[in-house]
């Protein structure tokens, strides 16, 4: 049986390779919530989901060459304003980032060399499993609709991922990150809280850009994401308050 790949991304915790021999039998059912994301201020994001996610989560992207973009569901390591800690959402109609609703399952390569992605899941998840009840994952050795959308959705998600890429690579190209900083003043308060350790775009530079230049992130549809990201970026001072609304009590640290 083929191994899994060895370093695993976040709320994994293992990662199995789906096949009819092995999980010929196992049916997954609906999650009661999702208690690992109680303490997950930081979600990684793709750029297909900036118009939706910049009115409920501030979008920053994360230090590092590497960096990525993230929504933030809290202000501080631990805190999560949107899930209570029974992993419920605590208004209905919040943006929950694809990240997570692809959880258990990712696509991924079994082998460093290898070139096609496998349909993988997280065994230690409660939803997945020879269960008596739930919706079968395989009909007679074959995937059923419901393997086959979860399938899709993972395509989709990798090619979001590879989107996502390109835009972080054409902002390196264009030197338009800066490291961020937020300063929000809570009435009573004697000092501000100073938040830091993430990245943002660079509305100076990107004001002072070509007029050729800008004509084609327009075109590419580059920038209208950075202003989803820079508009977003005001939900920041929401975050807190709730935070302090549910006793969440901020503190000024880093944030990504």
């Amino acid at each position: 049986m083929a191994s899994a790949p060895q370093s695993l991304p976040l709320f994994y915790n293992a990662l199995e390779p789906l096949s009819s021999e092995q999980h010929g039998n196992f049916r997954i059912r609906p999650s009661n919530g999702a208690p690992f994301l109680a303490n997950q201020h930081a979600i990684p994001l793709t750029v297909d989901e900036f118009p939706m996610a910049q009115r409920n989560m501030p979008i920053v992207f994360s230090q590092g060459d590497d960096g990525v973009p993230l929504a933030l569901m809290g202000l501080n390591e631990g805190v999560n304003v949107f899930i209570d800690e029974k992993g419920q959402l605590r208004e209905p109609y919040t943006y929950v980032p694809a990240y997570i609703r692809r959880y258990p399952y990712l696509l991924a390569r079994l082998r460093p060399e290898a070139e096609e992605l496998t349909l993988c899941f997280d065994p230690s998840s409660e939803t997945i499993g020879a269960f008596d009840d739930g919706e079968p994952l395989f009909a007679d050795g074959a995937p059923t609709d419901v393997t086959k959308n979860i399938l899709e959705f993972n395509q989709q998600f990798e090619e979001a991922g590879a989107r996502t890429a390109a835009f972080m690579n054409e902002l390196r190209e264009l030197d338009l990150l800066m490291d961020g900083e937020v300063t929000i003043q809570p009435d009573g308060a004697d000092k501000p809280f100073v938040y830091s350790g993430f990245r943002m775009v660079n509305e100076q530079k990107l004001n002072e850009l070509r007029g050729d230049q800008l004509r084609k992130m327009t075109q590419s549809g580059l920038l209208p994401l950075i202003y989803a990201h820079l508009f977003s970026l005001s939900v920041m001072r929401e975050i807190f308050t709730r935070q302090m609304q549910l006793g969440l009590m901020p503190a000024p640290q880093l944030v990504a």
